[in-house]
């Protein structure tokens, strides 16, 4: 994951609204498990609260139904006593939402599934540190199980959600499913392709990747009799298949990662200039589709279920081609390589750790409650309960209590369209943790999937730098740093790759790279990865 920890100017500027009034806020020092206001809870099964209380809450919107119509929510306030008015704006409009919320100070009272790009790191610590988040370990101690449990059993999730003022702002997503590992969606070859071209091992190094991509293209594998192949896609940029590739070259991440204990910035490396000379290689004849870094993920779409990809990115390569779950079984899974300036095959590996995802404000007069609420999630039952809904909508009892799966209704495209109108915990970061379902057969395709997964991700992935917090300093001088600093390098990547720049400029890249302060950034996130390690 990106060390994306820099605060937008749209947060620079609320910051400074919020301290202009920090007088008139709270202290993240006070007491964060009582309320004179709160309403008296049960600490143990439903209701939470014997009277009915209301509270706001703002969240990202996905556009299938409004939440206050979800039947998940709407069984869940009756079980609980505990009712919303929800604040749900569209996703791409949601960090300017939220942080017009943060500046005003008319913030709802529960922040839910923002998740880490839109509630940074660095806003977690500077609205925690104003009283504007409230701390919330004593809360999770005393009334929420779950949470504490995991906490207890799993002490690199607290770790990673506790700033350097000792203090937990934000509710982390937890996901331990089998796909887990992944750190995006994976790359996927054409399955038919292959059985057309008697392709039977995959390929496991640069070199044989490159004779395969060339195949792709001049041997008719869609065998529509047209030279239409694109054997490489991505779209907007290299974002989706730049994870996958850079292993090859010994790379676990674009930008901040950790090696045997060093932190380095992988696009000034040797390696990355070996990654670089290779997709030049792939861009310049045809190998990479000459409009990766223009096109939309639609349009990228529409490409595979034209049958014209050989190798693509997608969460599922059902998504991209068009084709049935059954039927995209015959598309393997990326399988790492190695290159010749790395003999060890390696992927980098998500942390199954996801923060942002629920935060209470100081403008809350139920934290307890609040707490109780979200806690419920982190259980097997509350997983389930949110991921599927209540019963009689997606799912209804066997005879042996057993979950059976009902037909999806008419008017939806599939069944995840119609669980987006059922339950919040679609496409969004929702605090939970995410399991396998219990009393669920496992299909044909997650078989496949996981089958997939174990043999080509669990073997060799690595986790590129773990999830840290800095300090003030560190944060202040990160923010000044990164924004010209990634910037540079995106727009670089993309010269270097498609000739507009020539690699024989590397050097001056580089020099340019460290004339932006790079080694300053390398040794602040060397510090806080030491910090992380002493533990």
């Amino acid at each position: 994951m990106k060390r994306k920890l820099f605060i937008t100017k749209t947060v620079l500027i609320t910051s400074l609204l919020l301290a202009a009034c920090s007088d008139t806020q709270p202290s993240n020092e006070q007491s964060s498990s009582s309320s004179s206001s709160s309403a008296e809870v049960n600490k143990e099964g439903f209701p939470i609260v014997n009277e009915e209380i209301t509270l706001t809450m703002i969240a990202p919107g996905t556009g299938m139904a409004e939440w206050g119509d979800m039947p998940t929510l709407q069984e869940y306030s009756k079980k609980t006593n505990i009712n919303f008015e929800y604040e749900t704006p569209p996703l791409s409009e949601f960090q300017t939402k939220l942080n017009l919320a943060f500046a005003s100070g008319d913030i709802a009272d529960i922040i839910y599934a923002a998740g880490t790009s839109n509630l940074t790191p660095g806003m977690e610590v500077d609205y925690g540190e104003q009283g504007v988040l409230i701390p919330l370990e004593n809360l999770i101690d005393e009334y929420a199980p779950n949470i504490k449990k995991w906490f207890e059993e799993r002490p690199e999730i607290k770790r990673s959600v506790t700033t350097m003022d000792g203090h937990i702002y934000s509710l982390p997503s937890i996901n331990i499913h089998p796909t887990s590992p992944w750190y995006r969606g994976p790359m996927w070859y054409n399955g038919s392709w292959l059985k057309a071209l008697g392709v039977e091992q995959l390929p496991k190094t640069t070199d044989e990747l490159y004779d395969l991509l060339v195949r792709f293209k001049t041997e008719d594998p869609n065998g529509n009799g047209k030279a239409d192949e694109i054997p490489l896609i991505d779209s907007g940029g290299l974002d989706s298949i730049r994870p996958w590739l850079l292993g090859a070259f010994g790379l676990k991440e674009w930008g901040i990662d950790e090696l045997d204990g060093k932190v380095r910035y992988t696009p000034i490396t040797e390696n990355y200039k070996e990654y670089l000379t290779y997709m030049n290689k792939l861009y310049q004849e045809g190998l990479l589709d000459r409009e990766t870094f223009s096109q939309s993920g639609e349009q990228k779409k529409a490409k595979g279920q034209e049958n014209r990809l050989g190798l693509f990115p997608d969460w599922y390569s059902f998504f991209t081609t068009g084709q049935k779950e059954e039927e995209s079984m015959i598309n393997p899974m990326f399988h790492p390589l190695t290159s010749p300036v790395n003999d060890k095959p390696l992927f980098p590996r998500s942390t199954g750790i996801s923060r942002g995802t629920f935060s209470i404000t100081s403008n809350n007069e139920h934290p307890e409650a609040s707490i109780m609420w979200v806690d419920y999630f982190y259980s097997q039952e509350g997983w389930e309960y949110l991921n599927e809904g209540p019963e009689g909508y997606m799912w209804e009892k066997g005879a042996n209590g057993e979950r059976v799966y009902l037909d999806t209704p008419e008017g939806y495209d599939s069944s995840e369209d119609y669980r987006g109108t059922i339950t919040p915990a679609y496409g969004i970061a929702a605090p939970t943790v995410t399991a396998r379902m219990e009393g669920k057969e496992v299909s044909a395709f997650d078989q496949f999937i996981e089958k997939e997964t174990k043999e080509k991700i669990e073997p060799y992935a690595e986790v590129p730098y773990p999830l840290v917090y800095l300090t003030d300093e560190e944060q202040d001088t990160v923010n000044t740093i990164a924004p010209d600093l990634q910037s540079y390098v995106k727009q670089m990547e993309a010269k270097f790759i498609t000739g507009v720049e020539p690699l024989s400029n590397w050097d001056q890249y580089v020099k340019t790279i460290e004339g932006m302060n790079v080694q300053q950034y390398i040794d602040i996130y060397q510090a806080a990865y030491d910090r992380w390690a002493e533990g």
